[in-house]
């Protein structure tokens, strides 16, 4: 079974317009364009359709991070409309409001939540979250993190598409690191919590994260932390991914495409399967564990 965690949708209604031009998709939101989205973005037996020439049985969408947060019950109850037998769903939330959660995991029809890697300009490891961290522990909600696309008002980052290949991964670097310094895992060891891009460069920088916490109090195990983190596959090489394995373990690895964007992959299981891992190992990565974290039953 091959199960996509990393997909994304635009609800209509939400501001967020969907348009051809010339052959090209353009997303118009707040003012800005993106022609990075290359494959469908709204229609979901086109989404599907995208899915089998991908070889993917089941597909997880979420939000477009741009939509995080907003109207919030509108666009879940929109997104739940599209679970289905070959589709889950992750919903939105603010995280400073754990209520919303906790109500969302028990309607049970999503699987559980997108937040911004900086949501609201909180780091994931800020008092504000405290609650909601508690409320993921609790519900067992699959909670996946995202960098908003522009975490960095540095001037070269809007170089060489550096805001994207660089700037992306270090947001969602940068705030998972200030969770694992805040101690959250430590304090919610049952967390389900997805980095994506495999996790950054999160994993690269855990001896300087480790030497900090020997330097320091209150003397935190980081790296036993870190790999309480899940990643997905979506880092376009395959020594990278042997070495995400190696770290974590192929049970905390899980397959996503970045669909439909430009900096994903359209078959996402052919890195996993250049790995050459054993069968069970394998099928753990291609969609064992992204079924055994949807199938939660619904929080009570």
């Amino acid at each position: 079974m091959i199960v996509d965690c990393h997909a994304h949708v635009v609800v209509p209604g939400l501001g967020a317009e969907v348009e051809r031009r010339d052959s090209v998709q353009v997303v118009s939101y707040g003012g800005r364009e993106t022609r990075s989205a290359l494959r469908e973005f709204q229609d979901l037996d086109r989404i599907l359709e995208e899915q089998d020439r991908a070889g993917v049985d089941i597909v997880v969408l979420c939000p477009w991070v741009n939509l995080c947060g907003v109207e919030v019950e509108r666009q879940n109850e929109a997104l739940a409309t599209l679970a289905g037998e070959r589709v889950r769903v992750l919903g939105t939330v603010e995280p400073e409001r754990p209520e919303q959660l906790v109500a969302l995991m028990r309607d049970g029809r999503l699987s559980g939540v997108e937040i911004p890697a900086v949501p609201n300009g909180a780091y994931l490891g800020d008092p504000r979250l405290r609650e909601f961290w508690a409320a993921a522990e609790e519900t067992g909600a699959l909670v996946f993190v995202h960098p908003s696309s522009r975490g960095f008002a540095l001037p070269v980052m809007d170089e060489h598409y550096l805001w994207n290949t660089v700037g992306n991964p270090l947001e969602t670097t940068v705030s998972a690191a200030h969770m694992l310094g805040a101690g959250v895992l430590d304090a919610h060891p049952r967390l389900n919590v997805l980095l994506a891009h495999g996790g950054g460069v999160l994993p690269a920088l855990r001896g300087r994260l480790a030497r900090e916490q020997e330097i320091h109090p209150p003397g935190r195990d980081v790296r036993a932390a870190l790999r309480r983190f899940l990643v997905d596959t979506v880092v376009h090489e395959v020594d990278v991914l042997r070495d995400l394995v190696g770290l974590f373990g192929a049970d905390r690895v899980l397959l996503g495409s970045d669909y439909p964007f430009d900096m994903g992959t359209e078959r996402p299981a052919e890195i996993v399967c250049a790995l050459d891992l054993p069968p069970d190992e394998e099928a753990l990565i291609l969609g064992g564990n992204a079924l055994r974290l949807l199938a939660q039953d619904a929080f009570a």
